[in-house]
């Protein structure tokens, strides 16, 4: 719970999941549980990990007897929640791995829950973002929740009774598998198209697609939330003043919530190669189930500039497109310019 260079917290004062969900349901819900799987049931990998003390516990059990109990409850019930994800030290400090999929005990785990037939929420807790293209396709939902600390079990009940409408977004990026990495949205761009009909020379896998698993930004909600177009005061600005641009959210869902309105820019053209996006603000806002609110962010000379060759803090006029929208990847655009 308390995750990696947790140097002076308590384990002993950490509520788990288990707890929570008892905290959260009271007496009116039936919980079972079972171990299910080992962490990993590799025991060389285990001892590297347990250098600090027991992080990965291999049952004496055998993984078929776990998975038999898991299988066995979860016939019983109407909900699966899965705890998966990696020990403290698994990553963190001089943690790196080849492999950041999870472990195959774990895979297997989640593979024979799904075959019940039973809805299967995973609770994901990880140090880092893990390739998770397999749980993402068989999993009814994921909550990711990180290494969330001595609270963090009765937070996640919560969440998952619905307690608390989730408006997490991710500050990184999630890869489909580690060959992808270093992935992030702001990117330089390649002068060779990434998608068209051409047989070869494009900049793309033969075995994957280009996009990631979850863009930077990306998280989802109780509810839905739909954007207008975006609306510019102006279309060109000076060095001295600042463009208005504006965009109406609207909670389009069944439940309150809250969301994080994101604003990205791009410099088309620059004395040195521009990122393809760079987050300039973002601001969170809370709707009622049907309500609608204007956003609006204030873009100034300062949003514009870069360090060039000479490290030097600079604009330069040009070309901007601007972006607004719920994640790095799905946005509204316009364009301006600086004049």
């Amino acid at each position: 719970m308390l995750g990696t260079w947790a140097v002076s917290g308590d384990s002993k004062l950490s509520v788990t999941v288990m707890d929570g969900i008892k905290n959260v349901a009271g007496s009116q819900v039936n919980i079972l549980y079972a171990k299910g799987a080992n962490i990993s049931d590799d025991t060389l990998f285990a001892k590297k990990v347990n250098v600090f003390g027991t992080r990965i516990d291999i049952d004496k059990r055998t993984p078929a007897e776990m998975l038999n109990e898991a299988l066995e409850i979860a016939n019983k019930s109407d909900v699966v929640v899965a705890v998966v994800g990696e020990a403290s030290e698994m990553s963190g400090e001089s943690a790196s791995r080849t492999d950041i999929t999870l472990p195959e005990s774990q895979k297997k785990l989640i593979r024979a829950l799904v075959n019940t037939g039973k809805p299967v929420v995973l609770v994901m807790m990880s140090g880092r973002p893990l390739a998770l293209v397999e749980e993402n396709m068989l999993a009814t939902s994921i909550l990711q929740v990180w290494h969330g600390g001595t609270e963090a079990g009765n937070a996640i009940a919560d969440v998952l009774f619905g307690n608390y409408n989730p408006s997490g977004k991710l500050s990184v990026t999630y890869p489909r598998n580690v060959g992808q990495i270093p992935i992030y949205y702001s990117q330089k761009n390649t002068g060779r198209p990434s998608i068209g009909d051409a047989p070869k020379f494009l900049s793309n896998y033969l075995d994957a697609p280009n996009t990631p698993l979850f863009p930077f930004g990306y998280g989802l909600s109780y509810t839905t939330f739909s954007y207008s177009d975006i609306k510019l005061n102006k279309t060109s600005m000076k060095i001295n003043e600042s463009i208005t641009a504006s965009v109406t959210i609207t909670n389009t869902g069944k439940y309150d919530g809250e969301e994080v309105v994101q604003l990205y820019i791009r410099d088309l053209v620059g004395s040195i190669t521009r990122p393809v996006k760079e987050l300039k603000g973002f601001q969170k806002i809370k709707l009622k189930a049907g309500e609608s609110k204007q956003v609006s962010f204030y873009i100034n000379i300062n949003d514009l500039k870069f360090y060039n060759s000479e490290l030097k803090f600079v604009s330069e006029p040009g070309d901007f497109i601007l972006f607004i929208g719920t994640n790095s990847n799905d946005v509204k655009e316009t364009g301006f310019k600086l004049k």
